[in-house]
């Protein structure tokens, strides 16, 4: 061959390998701080441990697993069965797959080990309140640090206390606390067994699995009960809801305790929106600091970083997103309405700090841009992957007439305008929304040039004490609009009230997280 075609093929080598690095950094965009988790625990038998302990994102993990040769343009399989495994089967089509086909082809090319796919199911079906426990009963061997269910697990497998031809720990761990998981290690041990002497299920286990059939038979139950009213209401700033949501009634059973329990357990979620699926859900935070014609806004980065600090420490992926323009600001609306995290999500966050009027922020290139044009995009028939699931807005910025502000303390107004105070024309008319403004319409919020706005600052710290205390989101908003309401400005003359409206049809109460978190 001569020079030139050398070179020619290289040259296509190399631009075939580009564009594979494209849709790896495409798929990258659309994984979150879990999926990445959850990539790195997949690959621990691929990649060296040592190796992974230094990933930091799903591009990290690309890298390694493309040196290793286990990854191609010619073969990307193996990331084809990951992400088909973490259920993200719809980024499956930037590798040229469909689910059908992975699913076809996947149990004669199985990479992931019976005994790692064993040990991430389990991880999925163990919950924060089953973790604590299992860490409890091993305290004296466990590290007192943060733990996943899947950190957990790997910390077993790595002190060897855990294989997959041991698996005495687990099992006495899931006998006592999350009995039903016992069948999947059954199920592995069967299959890892030889075909002539598979060992027989454990009377003890065999006989528990009977019993659950009947835990919670329908002839038991008496009437269940919706611990929130359906018909939900808009927050003025005179009135404060605080005393009048109905509390979850525990359902009368006949039969055994654990069946009182679970059948409670089954009322309050009817009147709670869920919190189970794979992903808490995505979180967007615009924050306009500098403008091309407006003043710039100091103290909001400070406000950004505690969005991010404290909705990752409630398990939301967190993307930032800084001095967006009107056209810059459509991108990201659209590419969130259409994002496939929003389908495994249980809910969805979107934040924006900037300057505004009434009923409008705006973009870091002076246009203005009406709140409800910004919720428009995620309604039931606009964003269907966020049906029936509860979409929060919080908007720090003015909503009317600028205030001299002292010193230390800014107004986030401009071109104030008077105008009747009310929401309703900013929140689609539809359920499962809340819109949290910084302030009630025709008055100026504060934002302190170095510590962060009154409104954002309350709102995290709020969430920080009170999520743990399973207080649900109205609950928190009520608290952040007394907590504001007291602060003022070093004259004491100056004051603002925060305004929820809301369109929700449960109560929005956030999974407890494991870790402290410090702001």
């Amino acid at each position: 061959m001569t020079s030139q075609g050398q070179s020619l093929n290289s040259t296509l080598d190399d631009n075939c390998q580009e564009n594979f690095r494209g849709t790896l950094l495409t798929i990258d965009s659309y994984l979150g701080d879990q999926d990445v988790e959850r990539l790195k625990f997949l690959c621990r038998d691929s990649i060296a441990l040592k190796n992974l302990e230094k990933c930091g994102s799903a591009l990290d993990i690309f890298d390694y697993l493309m040196a290793e040769e286990q990854l191609s343009e010619e073969d990307p399989s193996f990331l084809a069965e990951l992400l088909y495994i973490i259920k993200q089967k719809v980024l499956l089509r930037h590798l040229r797959y469909t689910k059908e086909q992975v699913e076809h082809w996947l149990p004669g090319r199985r990479k992931v080990s019976p005994f790692r796919n064993l040990l991430y199911e389990l991880s999925e079906d163990i919950s924060s309140e089953n973790l604590k426990s299992m860490i409890f009963l091993l305290r004296e061997s466990i590290p007192k640090v943060q733990m996943t269910s899947l950190s957990f697990l790997a910390y077993l497998e790595k002190q060897d206390k855990i294989s997959e031809d041991n698996l005495t720990l687990l099992e006495d761990l899931c006998k006592k606390i999350v009995p039903n998981l016992m069948r999947k290690i059954d199920k592995y041990k069967r299959e890892k067994a030889p075909q002539v002497g598979a060992p027989p299920v454990a009377k003890e286990t065999e006989s528990l699995h009977q019993g659950e059939k009947e835990l919670f038979p329908h002839s038991d139950i008496n009437q269940l009960l919706e611990a929130l009213p359906q018909e939900v209401s808009w927050q003025d700033e005179h009135v404060q809801r605080n005393g009048d949501r109905a509390t979850p009634v525990s359902v009368e059973m006949l039969g055994a305790s654990v069946d009182t329990l679970t059948s409670e357990t089954s009322t309050k979620e009817t009147a709670v929106y869920r919190m189970d699926r794979k992903h808490r859900g995505l979180c967007v935070v615009v924050n306009n600091h500098s403008f091309t014609s407006l003043s710039k806004r100091p103290g909001t980065n400070k406000d950004a970083e505690c969005l991010k600090r404290v909705f990752q420490w409630l398990g939301f992926s967190v993307r930032i997103y800084v001095n967006v323009t009107k056209g810059r600001l459509e991108e990201v609306l659209q590419q969130f309405q259409t994002h496939p995290g929003h389908a495994d999500g249980d809910c969805f966050v979107f934040c924006v700090l900037t300057h505004g009027k009434f009923g409008a922020v705006y973009s870091s290139d002076g246009d203005l841009i009406p709140i409800r044009q910004i919720m428009s995009h995620f309604t039931a028939q606009q964003c269907p992957a966020l049906a029936h699931k509860p979409k929060l807005f919080f908007i720090q910025a003015c909503q009317g007439e600028e205030i001299q502000p002292s010193v230390s303390i800014e107004a986030d107004a401009v071109n104030p305008e008077h105008v009747p105070p009310s929401l309703q024309d900013s929140v689609p008319v539809e359920a499962d929304f809340l819109l949290g403004l910084a302030t009630v319409p025709g008055y100026v919020s504060f934002r302190h040039v170095e510590e962060g706005s009154w409104y954002i600052q309350s709102l995290c710290n709020h969430l920080k004490d009170l999520v743990p205390r399973q207080e649900d989101i109205l609950s928190i908003l009520t608290a952040v609009n007394d907590d504001v309401s007291r602060q003022a400005d070093k004259r004491g003359k100056k004051k603002q009230m925060p305004q929820p409206a809301f369109t929700l049809r449960k109560k929005v109460v956030f999974p407890v997280p494991q870790e402290e978190l410090l702001l």
